[in-house]
């Protein structure tokens, strides 16, 4: 399975990667940017954009995502209702099969997590419009380290010697972060202690909580998500690090989707407002905020620029090769 996904992954051959371009930057070979704003430029040739009669939307798979589908169907109803087409969600169950859908053509709309934001732009022609906000700007979270309280850990130094979860490859608070931010503070992860990687922030944190984990760097929005629902004890838990704010999840669309659609799209996140639901699950936001790949995520591209993570497909492969070998243990120890 892993073998025909990355072969379809990153197969090449389209018309798109045979157009002449004056500018690729870091993007795929699939795509150009001669506009330079780092994400790919809609196809000079109208043959090459989409139109599709049903649209394919997902979130990223941070937490549980059947959460997630219920949390959107009012967003879904509202974006058929705009463009006039039908929208359906896509459960996703890795980062590495979200940026393979997209570039595939298989999904339009989509939310990525913050780290594999970068994945997609370069990959998938991914195009990020917005991210989770409020009236005067964007919902942003941080990195913090979480220990349990009686865990005796009260310090950054006190984590040396111990296993750490980070959460995958590929996230950035989970893994990119703390590889680019803990060595300011005279801690280096696999040097100073095991890191052993959970799948997913909410893993982190309850394996934390079960005694798996002697600490875990995770995004602070999962985590007090978790508590606000009932799912974690807050105070169970001692918070000995916390960095700068970051962006949350990026929102937006296929590059190759027909102007006209992408307009609609567009609009349609600008304008929606979310239900209270919605504003209970997303920490109060109430609206997409719009931001640019090239500003808003100028410090990821840094953190991941520090931490040797390259954009392209060897270091999707490698992500999608680690997502797959702790699915494999996972479903191994459920039998």
């Amino acid at each position: 399975m892993m073998a025909l996904l990355m072969a379809v992954l990153f197969a090449v051959g389209t018309a798109t990667a045979a157009e002449e371009c004056k500018n690729r930057g870091t993007l795929d070979e699939m795509y150009c940017d001669e506009n330079m704003d780092l994400v790919a430029d809609t196809p000079k040739n109208e043959e090459d954009w989409k139109d599709p009669k049903t649209l394919v939307f997902t979130y990223t798979p941070v937490e549980d995502p059947a959460v997630y589908k219920d949390a959107f169907a009012d967003f879904q109803k509202y974006l058929e209702k705009a463009t006039g087409k039908r929208v359906i969600y896509y459960t996703v169950q890795s980062n590495a099969a979200e940026v393979e859908a997209m570039r595939s053509g298989r999904l339009h709309i989509a939310g990525f997590s913050t780290g594999p934001t970068g994945f997609a732009v370069n990959l998938a022609g991914y195009v990020p419009i917005a991210v989770k906000g409020y009236p005067d700007g964007f919902q942003g979270y941080n990195l913090i380290l979480v220990t349990k309280k009686d865990s005796g850990i009260k310090t950054m130094e006190d984590i040396k010697g111990k296993r750490v979860a980070h959460t995958s490859a590929s996230s950035n608070s989970g893994n990119l972060a703390p590889r680019a931010i803990f060595p300011q503070h005279g801690i280096i992860p696999d040097k100073d202690y095991t890191v052993v990687y959970s799948g997913k922030h909410d893993q982190s944190i309850l394996g934390v909580a079960h005694g798996d984990y002697d600490a875990a760097p995770v995004a602070s929005d999962v985590f007090y998500r978790m508590a606000d629902a009932g799912r974690i004890n807050a105070d169970d838990f001692n918070i000995i690090f916390t960095s700068p704010k970051f962006p949350t999840s990026s929102f937006g669309y296929a590059h190759n989707l027909n102007p006209e659609l992408v307009k609609k799209i567009v609009d349609a996140f600008y304008s929606y407002r979310f239900t209270p639901a919605m504003q209970e699950t997303f920490g109060k936001a109430d609206r997409f905020y719009p931001v640019t790949y090239q500003k808003d995520w100028k410090v990821i591209r840094d953190i991941a620029e520090s931490t040797g993570t390259s954009y392209n497909q060897a270091g999707l492969k490698k992500m999608a090769e680690k997502e797959a070998a702790k699915a494999a243990k996972k479903k191994a120890q459920k039998q």
